[in-house]
């Protein structure tokens, strides 16, 4: 089984348990949008009985690898059935908005594809892969419940994000946080930036009063830190950067989706309040 990002592949080992072994294409910390595969990359893709992807274009390259890895099994987009965000017309939004994971309750549909796939791939062994997704479900549906209530703590006139790209509008829309600006401003992390949206974004967050700057973990920092020096305001970088394209190395506190989640919450609700 391959998974091609690392939240997919998190999932993909959750609901597949002790019954599959998945091959992750992207490693930790990876951004998925100008990913080049490699030549084991397609081997492995066309070595595999079932292919896990995040879908809403987020992995412009994978046709490409299908094609050229000679892939002929069970194809799973995750993102099936998940209400998609729409984008501000840009080409590289033409699709929707591909961070689909960052609401747990997107995640529950994700999972739920993967359960799919896997049972049609593996029929003998479906009513495992069912009780690990029923399992999952439940601890997402915690995890949801938790960041509601952390989200709660943080005065609602402070509950103003900026990030380093548009990575957390799911996010935002479900927890009722209000979104300022971000660095890159599209969903694509390739996007150029302008030293106009530059100075626009300082100016928004000091006529808002946007608190922070959170950085990503899968990005460069000195950007933000330089905006959130000109806008006085203090910036979330190093290991306090926000899991926002992918899931950090094993024993860091974004190695699992869930962890992703808990140490995203745990630092915007540190910032804020």
């Amino acid at each position: 089984m391959v998974a091609t990002t690392s939240q997919v592949a998190d999932f993909a080992r959750t609901v597949g348990g002790d019954r599959v072994s998945v091959t992750q294409i992207l490693r930790p910390g990876v951004d998925p949008h100008d990913y080049e595969p490699t030549p084991r990359d397609l081997g492995a893709i066309g070595d595999a009985g079932v292919l896990v992807e995040n879908g809403v274009g987020l992995e412009s390259w994978l046709d490409d690898a299908i094609d050229a890895g000679g892939f002929q099994g069970v194809r799973v987009d995750s993102s099936q059935g998940v209400r998609i965000r729409n984008g501000d017309g840009g080409s590289e939004e033409k699709g929707g908005d591909p961070h689909i994971w960052h609401d747990p309750l997107n995640v529950k549909i994700m999972a739920a594809n993967i359960e799919r796939g896997l049972s049609r791939a593996d029929p003998a062994n479906a009513h495992a892969y069912q009780a690990n997704l029923a399992a999952y479900d439940v601890r997402l549906d915690a995890l949801d419940a938790d960041i509601r209530r952390q989200i709660a703590t943080i005065p609602p006139a402070d509950r103003k994000l900026v990030t380093n790209h548009d990575a957390f509008g799911y996010y935002i829309a479900r927890y009722g946080l209000t979104f300022v600006g971000s660095i890159i401003p599209s969903f694509d992390t390739a996007a150029e930036l302008s030293g106009s949206s530059i100075k626009q974004l300082v100016a928004r967050i000091r006529e808002t009063g946007a608190k922070a700057v959170f950085s990503e973990s899968s990005l460069p920092p000195r950007t933000a830190r330089t905006i959130a020096a000109e806008a006085g305001v203090r910036v979330e970088a190093g290991e306090d950067s926000l899991y926002g394209d992918a899931l950090g190395p094993p024993g860091s506190d974004g190695d699992t989706y869930i962890h992703m989640e808990e140490h995203n919450t745990r630092t915007i609700v540190a910032a804020l309040r």
